[in-house]
């Protein structure tokens, strides 16, 4: 063995030592291998997040009143709803219960995605 091949596999193997443990796979990001990705503002904190790893919230509202409503979805009549989307860091989401803190063996897999019943 060579003195630079000697001097390679030893630098090589210094990297591997200095690495530090990996919490996720993803590391929290859901872009895979997209590079950068535009950022968002939390809706909440106001701090600047990368898109894909901010939690979305989407609801729909109505400028009817939810009785009134029913009488006129009864009546045929179609009343448009608002679509308004929030954005939340990590640490307001968790703050306020949209994503919970998983121990080390449930964050091996992937909680299966519930469908909201309409």
């Amino acid at each position: 063995m060579t003195l630079g091949a000697f001097i390679t596999n030893l630098s090589i193997s210094v990297m591997r030592l200095g690495q530090m443990t990996k919490k996720r796979s993803s590391g929290g990001r859901s872009k895979g291998g997209k590079g950068r990705s535009g950022m968002v503002q939390c809706s909440y904190c106001g701090a600047q997040v990368p898109r894909d790893k901010a939690k979305r919230q989407t609801r729909y509202t109505s400028l009817v009143d939810s009785r009134i409503l029913k009488e006129l979805k009864d009546q045929g009549a179609s009343v448009n709803r608002t679509k308004t989307t929030k954005y939340l860091c990590i640490s307001c989401a968790v703050h306020r219960g949209v994503v919970n803190i998983r121990s080390k063996e449930e964050r091996k897999y992937t909680p299966r995605r519930r469908r909201p019943s309409s």
